[in-house]
């Protein structure tokens, strides 16, 4: 028999494994490509995924080592506003996420699932990678972009330089870093109130996130002259509503682990100092703190993970540490970075070593490690900064304050955002000789809005091929609700078709036939020609008819889109009927949309008929669990043929007089889409 080389085998194994999973970067042979997409976020995935579908030669440049920004970076706990407001290829990815779980959709995942997804995702398509590039320069002519320069992000030499030539390009990356050196116009930190007649811009002194009163700010107490302590900055307080360059805070979204068999110790970091830390002893002086979740929130992840996010006056933001961030070079981004990676080490280090805090928040903290099976290629902590907001463009159109509270809406929507008006600290202070946050602004009760695709674009006479997506133009507070994740996604996916369409019709981006762009968004929303889902919501009056006393009730929490509708007092033979429009026959799965309330009836009985033979159904809502930020789910009903046209529909019905009722939104998906 012959000896069998078993070093060789092993080289030919590793380098199998190497080639698979550097399949994306390994067809990156030319320079020329009809999109180039800049920044490998969620959104640019999304934005090169939809571009390779339509039929274009695509370049994702990446200038890090991981593609998914801050969904694959350690924000696993999805901050939604509203599951009406997410469609398309965002909505997929969730999709995706569920049938990892096991079930239909799901909002919070673990950051190795995350990039599994996107990886496949582009490795479906195609899509070339380059990872570790970063944009140094932009060549524009006749006011378009005609190529860019790279450097080598790990290895900056003029020789690595690289030269990449497109027809359109879209600016994925949270710093807008493409968009700027194109010479595009943008801001940075907070508007005056006046320049957009905005109630909740500028600075803002607010109750949420804040120190008690008391607290002392001087390393010697009472003793100005002693100096403050870190992290307190000697600003003075500017009037309500002042514009600024002040930046709200970033911070590390960080993924622990409570399983012993799947973490290491949290050690101590490089540059520990525990006299960054003294402001939280001092707020325990003041304000009772029983569990680590007072100073920290520890979002329960898949798997016994956690999603740590700051929470409290002191907690994980590192307040004041990024006002530059947005305009820094690379290597000063590097040392921001740095920072913000100490300071949240030497935090969870702080609280599960220190002696001055409570023993039982330091056996608390000490139950967390970081994960093994996470970032193995970065000492299992995210290399990902929480970029909450950076530059932002002043385009065709800036989205303000009046589009998220409905008083002013856009006829050229393009994805819909509607999450709550949010900022965080930009600043602490002393104010009345004590400590204070300065930033924070939290203003709910936000629907479902319609996104411009004026601010994805600049303004013409600048720049007639950029897209950008993600430092979209907006205000502030406005921007603080649109910066969610899974709208940045639809955001791509939207930037994605235009650019498609400017190159079909050879147009600016500015002059894109908007109308057809929401027709394709809405008729292929997968990006693939396959038959789209249909929503059959409360509030479309066409398909939705009622018997009883049925309350529509706008805004109701968890609800799926603007409304719901509820019956306070049912009776036998009350009912609502969904009734959708199918254009191609075939086997539809349902799904009834239920928000989980207080006084609501523990079952619901529904009757699903496509015209020629009827089930009923009962579910059970005692069981039901809701994950992440929404009060709702959606519940599978089975699998129903329904003929062409509109003889089918389901009803929810009340079988007996008895409990509130509520009624929302029916789902009905052809069989084999997105499986």
């Amino acid at each position: 028999m012959k000896k069998v080389n078993w070093l060789n085998l092993l080289i030919i194994f590793f380098f199998s494994l190497n080639t698979a999973f550097a399949q994306p970067l390994k067809k990156v042979t030319a320079n020329h490509f009809d999109i180039i997409v800049y920044g490998g976020t969620a959104s640019g995935v999304i934005a090169a995924y939809t571009a390779k579908k339509m039929g274009k030669s695509v370049l994702l440049i990446e200038p890090g080592e991981r593609i998914g920004g801050l969904t694959t970076g350690g924000l696993g706990y999805t901050d939604i506003g509203n599951k009406y407001a997410i469609k398309g290829l965002s909505l997929d990815f969730y999709r995706k996420v569920g049938q990892h779980y096991g079930i239909f959709e799901q909002w919070i995942f673990e950051p190795h699932v995350a990039e599994s997804i996107l990886l496949a995702c582009l490795k479906k398509a195609g899509v070339p990678v380059l990872f570790d590039h970063r944009v140094l320069s932009v060549n524009k002519i006749n006011g378009r972009i005609a190529m860019i320069s790279l450097e080598n992000s790990l290895r900056p030499t003029k020789k690595t330089n690289k030269t990449i030539i497109g027809k359109e390009f879209i600016d994925c990356s949270y710093e807008g870093d493409l968009m700027a050196k194109a010479g595009v116009s943008y801001t940075i930190g907070r508007e005056d109130n006046k320049q957009y007649n905005e109630t909740y811009n500028g600075s803002q002194l607010r109750e949420k996130h804040q120190f008690p009163d008391g607290v002392d700010p001087y390393k010697i107490p009472g003793k100005p002259e002693s100096g403050l302590i870190w992290g307190i900055s000697n600003n003075a307080l500017l009037p309500d509503g002042t514009g600024n360059k002040m930046v709200q805070t970033y911070n590390i979204r960080v993924c622990l682990s409570k399983d012993p068999a799947n973490s290491i110790p949290i050690t101590q970091p490089d540059d520990y100092k525990p006299e960054r830390y003294e402001l939280l002893l001092r707020l325990m002086e003041k304000k009772t703190i029983k569990h680590i979740e007072d100073i920290m929130t520890t979002s329960a992840m898949p798997n016994h993970k956690t999603d740590i996010n700051n929470n409290g006056p002191f907690s994980t933001d590192l307040i004041g540490a990024n006002w530059k961030y947005p305009e820094a070079n690379y290597q000063e981004r590097a040392a921001i970075f740095k920072a913000h990676e100490n300071y949240t080490k030497g935090f969870f280090y702080f609280v599960g070593h220190d002696p001055q805090v409570p023993v039982n928040l330091r056996n608390e903290m000490l139950q967390y490690g970081y994960p093994t099976d996470e970032y193995q290629n970065s000492g299992h902590f995210t290399n990902q900064m929480y970029v909450r907001e950076a530059r932002r463009m002043i385009g065709e159109y800036v989205m303000t304050q009046a589009n998220c509270q409905g008083k002013e809406i856009v006829n050229d929507g393009i994805a819909l955002a509607a999450y709550t008006m949010d900022s965080h600290n930009a600043e602490r202070l002393v104010v009345h000789g004590m400590v204070k946050n300065e930033g924070d602004v939290q203003i709910g009760g936000v629907g479902p809005y319609p996104i411009s695709y004026r601010s994805l674009v600049p303004k013409k006479e600048e720049c007639s091929n950029l897209l950008v997506p993600v430092c979209l133009s907006a205000s502030h507070i406005a921007y603080g609700s649109i910066r969610m994740e899974p709208v940045f996604m639809m955001l791509g996916q939207s930037a994605a078709v235009a650019a498609c369409m400017a190159i079909d019709k050879k147009c600016p981006v500015q002059l894109v036939n908007v109308q057809k762009l929401q027709s394709e968004l809405k008729n292929n929303p997968l990006a693939d020609g396959s038959i789209p889902e249909i929503l059959v919501d409360n509030d479309d009056t066409t398909a939705v008819s009622i018997k009883g006393d049925w309350k529509r009730m706008p805004n109701f929490e968890g609800c799926y889109g603007p409304s719901l509708l509820e019956n306070a007092r049912p009776k036998a033979g009350d009912l609502v009927k969904f009734t959708p429009s199918i254009k191609k026959e075939g086997n539809y799965k349902l799904y009834v949309y239920v928000v989980k309330s207080d006084g609501v009836l523990g079952k619901i009985n529904l009757l699903i008929s496509n015209g020629k033979t009827a089930t009923e159904k009962a579910i059970d809502l005692n069981h039901l669990e809701v994950k992440g930020q929404t009060e709702g789910e959606w519940i599978p009903l089975g699998q129903c043929y329904f003929a062409e046209g509109n003889s089918g529909f389901a009803e929810i019905i009340c079988k007996d007089q008895g409990a509130p009722m509520s009624a929302d939104a029916v789902l009905f998906i052809p069989s084999g889409i997105g499986e």
